[in-house]
């Protein structure tokens, strides 16, 4: 089976827990903090080895108290470490969450090396194996940005599924519209597609970008499930009934076992029906990750022929 390459970051999430978000002068109290290892690539292809789907991680770990995290945390999990500039500081991400709260998080950002790309990082990943590729919008946004890019350029025989993010808009329009025309699969949420197209509804929305893009679009709803469309035929999958703790890589999980279906040869029904059965598991729990016993029961709890073409 060839693999999925997943370029882009993997960072310390500071999951920070609050009454309520501050405003400008206020002063508030956090009930709880932790911290883990997340990031947008770092997430989706923790999924693809769940799902023993082949893949590589591209991301740069760098030094600094927040790359040795990382560092030490990849390790741990056994995950390949293809390059280290331990001179160069890693970023993290402060999650906020509220306690009386949806479960809804907002982010604030350190970029660091994690973010970058350039084509000397696969040096050391078998790229002939490579058939498909995910990327994520703060890539794309980053000052190396165009290199993926252009990497993705010389490569049309690639699959690229692209998870642009809440940050769609602040994209510069000349790389968004680049992208496009490569024919992405776009995964995003609701009110990212609404913006993005101006439609008024989902479905609307969906029929834009595939028109743009002329490749098939993945849309998550929420707690109303989640909708694909590859210009033919609109496919909804219902919700998965679970509690919300927080939603800390509910989206990155959603594509990684999208992506992971599609390569076990899974329908659009099908994989965006297994997809919600992942995410479901992630927001039940803190953080974006899920444990391998976590996992388990994700594949217990899919449907017998959905785990049948998996072949777990």
């Amino acid at each position: 089976m060839n693999q999925t390459l997943v370029i882009g970051s993997a960072v310390v999430d500071v999951i920070v827990r609050v009454e309520h978000l501050p405003k400008c002068g206020e002063d508030v109290h956090v009930s709880r903090q932790s911290r883990s290892l997340g990031g947008c690539a770092y997430l989706v292809s923790d999924i693809l080895r769940h799902f023993g789907a082949p893949y590589s991680l591209c991301t740069a770990v760098g030094g600094g108290m927040y790359g040795d995290f990382v560092y030490e945390q990849l390790k741990k999990r056994g995950v390949p470490i293809y390059v280290r500039k331990p001179e160069e500081e890693n970023g993290c991400c402060y999650c906020l969450v509220e306690d009386e709260g949806d479960g809804e998080r907002s982010f604030i950002v350190d970029h660091g090396i994690e973010y970058t790309f350039h084509e000397s990082y696969l040096e050391n990943i078998d790229t002939d194996s490579i058939d498909s590729v995910y990327i994520c919008g703060l890539e794309i946004e980053e000052y190396t940005g165009w290199e993926i890019i252009h990497y993705l350029e010389k490569h049309p025989e690639y699959t690229v599924y692209f998870a642009p993010g809440p940050r769609i808009m602040r994209i510069p329009t000349d790389r968004m519209e680049k992208l496009l025309s490569l024919g992405v699969i776009l995964h995003l949420n609701e009110g990212e597609s609404m913006a993005f197209t101006g439609k008024d509804t989902v479905e609307e929305a969906a029929k834009e970008i595939f028109r743009r893009t002329g490749s098939p679009v993945v849309i998550t709803l929420g707690e109303k499930g989640a909708l694909a469309y590859d210009g033919k035929e609109i496919f909804f999958a219902p919700p998965v009934k679970t509690s919300v703790v927080d939603t800390i890589g509910a989206g990155d999980s959603h594509a990684g076992a999208v992506i992971s279906a599609r390569r076990f040869g899974l329908s659009w029904q099908e994989a965006i029906t297994a997809a919600n059965y992942v995410s479901a598991a992630v927001v039940a729990k803190e953080g974006g990750q899920l444990e391998d016993g976590d996992f388990a029961k994700v594949l217990e709890s899919l449907p017998r022929d959905l785990r049948e073409k998996i072949g777990k």
